[in-house]
């Protein structure tokens, strides 16, 4: 077992006993759902609305080269800098150097999940910088040195008193748990750090190929203010976030908002096309953008799993998914949790560290059917799982499975074996944890039904 399985099963334990917090989660997923099935039904045909979705992210996957040098070349026609990352490191190098170059010391970030995969701020901290998260949630969890909890709502497993908490330690202001409040003690910090940012980070929820335009979603205005304050502006975004035309966003905005947060729109839809222009009156003076590959190329090369980067990081297949609901979002221990994490991520970083995420599912194919860009999840997951199974077995497993094999294929000892389980059963106590570690016993929270006193094959015999 690698060690991110290891952590995993620990985790999954400790939060699952939690029921506080598993009640805290299942609130605010209830109260996402109503909203965001209300606005769903609004399309005028939802099925050919994800239909239509998912055929222009494919159209966009099978001419990805293209596309992106369409962006690139609109892009750098009005003034940008597009920059080209093969991996995390070589994004990160670029980002840090950029900062350094404009002797940057204060970097404000708007919510960039991207970020969060190739750990910029450590970096840019590690260089001497101050970074502030500008979203809420994700201002909330960096308080906290934690990490978002949601690929939509960082700070979801909180409850206000928390909140409350985590301000009065970090910040020595926190007058009550209202909400309202408490937002206006992170604007109070947020509206210095604005002022005072020397480069502000975006991420980006779509690239449009035919204008050259990098597209932002947000219901907070957060991006919009760390874009147009600080002087030079840096936005980082996956290869795979391209589509090919301007109007297709008519589609992508109200679904990604439908879906993410049961909006029928965000409260903020902004479009970035270059640094400021003669006549315009905020924007950044120096506009970059940062393509990210960090083995994207690797999983569109694979036909199997190409079209997994047909995602629009909505997040509904996390609001859906009934381990992820029980399992939370800090047990996956990557940036992307969830039933589309456990698909790319082995991807991304490694099936072998990683692979144990598919393991995480039912295969109820909920995930499957609230996807609207279509993504075939739940198959996803067992076509790793197969990959995974077909490598060679360690000599633990390889002695079980010709032991299991042996049994089931003797009559006698499989007779002896079903017979025995009646008599084991006597140990029910030890079974259940009474003198090992409860941690580790599978009944601690599951009952352990008693042997039947008589097998099937045993009561046909008696009555015939």
């Amino acid at each position: 077992m690698s060690t991110q399985a290891a952590e995993f099963k620990t985790a999954a334990r400790r939060v699952t006993a939690d029921l506080n917090h598993r009640a805290l989660i299942q609130t605010a997923m209830g109260q996402y759902e109503p909203k965001r099935d209300q606005n769903r039904a609004l399309f005028q045909n939802w099925e050919q609305a994800r239909l239509l979705a998912s055929g222009i992210k494919w159209d966009a996957l099978n001419h990805l080269d293209s596309l992106l040098e369409q962006f690139s070349s609109n892009l750098e026609s009005r003034g940008a800098k597009v920059h080209w990352a093969g991996d995390a490191e070589e994004a990160r190098q670029i980002i840090v150097g950029i900062c350094r170059d404009k002797q940057a010391r204060c970097v404000v970030k708007s919510k960039a999940m991207t970020g969060e995969e190739i750990h910029i701020n450590e970096a840019l901290e590690a260089a001497g910088m101050n970074v502030v998260e500008s979203d809420l949630g994700e201002f909330i969890v960096q308080l906290r040195n934690e990490a978002p909890y949601h690929i939509v709502f960082p700070a979801m497993h909180l409850t206000r008193g928390q909140i409350r908490k985590t301000f009065q330690d970090k910040l020595g202001d926190a007058p009550s748990e209202e909400p309202e409040q408490l937002t206006m003690v992170a604007r109070r910090v947020l509206r210095k750090t604005y002022l005072q940012a020397d480069v502000g980070i975006t991420g980006a929820n779509f690239a449009v190929a035919d204008p050259g335009v990098v597209s932002i979603t947000e219901n907070e205005g957060n991006a919009r203010l760390t874009a147009a304050l600080p002087k030079t502006m840096i936005t980082l975004v996956g290869i795979e976030k391209v589509v090919p035309r301007f109007e297709d966003l008519a589609l992508f905005l109200p679904m990604l908002a439908t879906m993410g947060a049961g909006q029928l729109m965000s409260g903020y839809n902004t479009l970035y096309g270059g640094p400021r222009q003669p006549g315009e009156s905020d924007g950044p003076q120096d506009y970059h953008v940062v393509l990210l590959d960090n083995n994207r190329s690797q999983v569109l090369a694979d036909p199997e799993q190409r079209d997994a980067l047909r995602c629009i990081r909505c997040g509904a297949c996390l609001n859906v998914c009934p381990v992820y609901r029980h399992v939370g979002g800090h047990t996956y221990n990557t940036t992307y949790p969830g039933p589309i994490g456990s698909v790319i991520t082995p991807d991304l970083r490694g099936a072998e560290e990683w692979g144990h995420l598919a393991n995480a599912s039912s295969l109820c194919g909920a995930c499957s059917e609230v996807c609207p860009v279509r993504i075939d999840l739940h198959h996803h997951l067992l076509q790793i799982r197969r990959n995974l199974g077909s490598r060679k077995p360690s000599l633990f497993q390889a002695a079980a499975f010709k032991i299991a094999a042996a049994v089931f294929n003797s009559r006698f000892l499989w007779k002896l074996l079903t017979k025995g389980g009646r008599f084991g059963q006597r140990f029910h106590k030890l079974i259940r944890g009474t003198r090992i570690d409860p941690a580790y016993v599978w009944t601690q929270s599951r009952d352990l039904p008693p042997v039947a006193p008589q097998s099937f094959k045993e009561y046909w015999r008696a009555r015939r």
